[in-house]
């Protein structure tokens, strides 16, 4: 059977199964229902940890109930804070981060990451980025200020420094809907 690329979930799945290793430390600043956290876990295996941060109580409850049936729990630290409050709790670099942003499927559309804490958070996780290592944000555009927050990020990135980030965007431009947008961002370790 053919794995298609046909959204950015699946170009998101290849940038963890292809970068994500046993013993990494990653983040997932966004938990949501807990789909990110299960795959970037199953990737770092007992030697690695995954952060993951959600505002929402019911986030963090939803993803706890699936890791602990996956028996991925281990390797996991469970922050029900805002993911601007990433330095705070993470004083190690990280290997690989993630990013989805918008509202908790299935749950309050006007609960939603909103582009000044999503810029700062993003702008916090860069200086914890080892060399190498990647941030995936992906944007969902269709809710209220969704297409704001996608500018905005857009707009940060673009400005970051080409000799210190690799950058760059995948649009699926021939689908209805509004399909959301993913931005990659590899660490270089360059400097200025």
């Amino acid at each position: 059977m053919k794995d298609y690329l046909n959204n950015v979930i699946s170009i998101e799945d290849i940038l963890i199964d292809r970068f994500v290793q046993s013993g990494n430390t990653c983040l997932d600043a966004t938990v949501g229902n807990g789909n990110d956290i299960i795959k970037l876990s199953q990737k770092v295996g007992k030697n690695g940890k995954v952060y993951g941060f959600d505002i929402q109580e019911i986030a963090i409850e939803i993803t706890k109930e699936k890791l602990t049936k996956a028996d991925l729990l281990d390797q996991t630290v469970l922050i029900n804070d805002s993911h601007t409050e990433v330095d705070k709790y993470i004083k190690e670099k990280i290997d690989f981060a993630i990013y989805n942003l918008g509202y908790l499927p299935g749950s309050h559309k006007d609960i939603t990451t909103i582009a000044s804490t999503t810029l700062e958070s993003i702008n916090k996780t860069l200086g914890l980025l080892k060399e190498n290592g990647l941030v995936v944000i992906i944007s969902y555009i269709s809710h209220d200020g969704g297409f704001k927050e996608y500018t905005s990020v857009r707009s940060y990135l673009s400005l970051q420094d080409q000799k210190k980030y690799n950058i760059f965007e995948v649009n699926f431009i021939n689908q209805v809907n509004n399909p959301p947008r993913l931005f990659c961002i590899e660490n270089r370790g360059g400097k200025s």
